[in-house]
């Protein structure tokens, strides 16, 4: 059983999720929501939202938080990469794949970051095409844009949103 709660941040309304024992989904705004879900604010959720309002608020780099993200072999070692890109900072699908050792694999790395069920806090945002340009969110290449904007203004002493 899966409980959810739903948080109303600068970026509209975001339910996050867990089993229990760690966060396993953030959704935004109009994304179905898994039937089973009960929404009950959890002290996991209450956390989590904690955490995701202080990020939007320029107050919080990194997340502290338990995730059990479902994903295959591969797309576990994708995520864990992700969270290894430096609030700020950016890294293309190449660089990726290379760091989970399969220099060809950016269209698979892309797959991965596309399926990504905890965004934000699994930085997905964080991952651009080779030549700078803005790819695909699930949140909306909007929302994604504003989270890199955002983390820019946190590394250059400015404020957050």
């Amino acid at each position: 059983m899966k409980n959810i709660f739903f948080y109303q941040t600068g970026l509209g309304e975001i339910g996050i999720a867990e089993n229990g024992n760690a966060v396993t989904n953030l959704y935004f705004q109009r994304e179905h929501i898994p039937r089973d879900a009960v929404v009950s604010e959890t002290e996991i959720l209450k956390e989590a939202g904690r955490q995701l309002q202080d990020y939007l608020a320029g107050k919080l780099k990194d997340f502290k938080l338990p995730l059990a993200p479902a994903g295959t072999e591969f797309m576990l070692r994708v995520w864990e990469s992700l969270r290894a890109i430096p609030y700020g900072e950016t890294r293309s699908y190449q660089e990726i794949a290379q760091s989970v050792g399969n220099k060809k694999a950016s269209r698979a790395v892309g797959l991965a970051n596309n399926r990504n069920p905890i965004p934000i806090i699994i930085p997905c945002h964080r991952v651009i095409g080779a030549n700078g340009k803005l790819t695909g969110y699930r949140g909306g290449l909007e929302i994604k844009a504003h989270l890199l904007e955002l983390e820019k203004q946190g590394v250059s002493g400015g404020r957050g949103c």
